[in-house]
């Protein structure tokens, strides 16, 4: 499933029209990105939890050239499931 047939599930799962679905979809979508962004945990009680984590700077190797490289440190988005969202899955 892409984005926009996404927001056509979400539309009529809720009764919207498609542009409302959209406008919802992109404010949540920011939304996440910016609590996110900021360090903060979104935690959504039922579905899950996004967070930044740190990952440590490491040596590489390049699969090509087999030589050593050097990979800095950075964050990375995370999310994790929630327990009702998970057992929804394993139904």
């Amino acid at each position: 499933m892409n984005k926009s047939e996404f927001i056509a599930k979400i539309a009529e799962d809720a009764g919207l029209k498609k542009s409302d679905a959209e406008k919802f979809f992109d404010a949540f979508v920011c939304g996440v990105k910016d609590v996110v962004a900021r360090g903060e945990k979104l935690q959504i009680v039922g579905f899950g939890t996004f967070e930044a984590k740190e990952r440590s700077a490491k040596e590489g190797v390049n699969p090509l050239t087999g030589e050593k490289i050097s990979i800095a440190a950075c964050k990375v988005p995370s999310f994790k499931a929630g327990k009702a969202f998970k057992e929804e899955l394993n139904k």
